[in-house]
């Protein structure tokens, strides 16, 4: 998957309140039930701010599921290697209470046929 791919092999990831999964395999295992569920993925900044080291993102994640956008405004913080290029931990801050609302049970409901090309 191509966004664990970002991540240096110790990095940690960070869907707070949820402890954190550890490296590249990770990554993708946490973020895989939502991206292959989605047809379509985009990630808009609001705003950020940056460092050698680090960005500040605050963000709407947008996932389009059955023909269907959802959307939910997060927060990030990710720390770069600079040298590597890669991300050494990231930490999301999302309201899961607004999210779950937004969402429902669509991630455990059978698919529509020939949905699901994310990741």
């Amino acid at each position: 998957m191509a966004a664990g791919a970002c991540f240096a092999p110790g990095a940690t990831y960070a869907n707070m309140p949820h402890p954190p999964v550890v490296g590249p395999a990770g990554v993708a295992g946490l973020l895989s039930p939502i991206l292959n569920r989605s047809e379509r993925v985009r990630w808009d900044l609001v705003s950020a701010s940056y460092t050698a080291d680090r960005a500040w993102l605050e963000r709407v994640d947008r996932f389009w599921i059955d023909g269907r956008e959802y959307a939910i405004e997060c927060n990030g913080v990710a720390e770069i290697d600079p040298a590597a290029g890669l991300i050494t931990a990231f930490r999301d801050y999302v309201d899961l209470a607004t999210w779950r609302e937004r969402l429902g049970d669509v991630l455990t409901a059978s698919p529509e046929p020939g949905a699901g090309a994310g990741g």
